[in-house]
């Protein structure tokens, strides 16, 4: 059996183990903003998505029934929505804009909502808060 000499470089010393962890430790600061802001990016296509559907949806369901609908589950119970998407926030709770004055189209009888919005008061990353796009 052979021994091995204190000569012999096998494994790895202290200072290359600092210097890959340095390594990773830099390549890990520059990768999580960039993955922390695409995350964020993707929440905010999905939210400005789900308040596109319910305001197409409050627009159908006004064309299609002669009046506006006078709450948000009014949409779900008349098969316009499956669910009521999530806020950006996370809750379901949407803020509507109503007005018995308002018409969107010539045959419609009754007002009601005519917008919905975001309930939320965070800003969004193009500086404007959720609750004005």
């Amino acid at each position: 059996m052979k021994r091995r000499s204190q000569n012999d470089p096998s494994g790895f010393t202290l200072i290359e183990m600092m210097v890959a962890i340095t390594v990773i430790i830099i390549l890990l600061a520059i990768a999580i903003p960039i993955f922390s802001r695409s995350i964020r990016q993707a929440m905010e296509n999905n939210f400005k998505q789900n308040l596109d559907t319910l305001n197409l949806a409050v627009y159908q369901y006004t064309l299609d029934k002669q009046k506006a609908p006078k709450s948000v589950n009014d949409l779900k119970s008349a098969g316009y929505l499956t669910e009521v998407p999530k806020d950006i926030t996370g809750s379901a709770d949407w803020e509507t804009e109503e007005d018995e004055k308002t018409i969107m189209s010539l045959q419609q009888t009754e007002g009601g909502i005519f917008a919905i919005k975001s309930a939320s008061n965070r800003v969004g990353s193009n500086g404007k808060p959720y609750s004005e796009w």
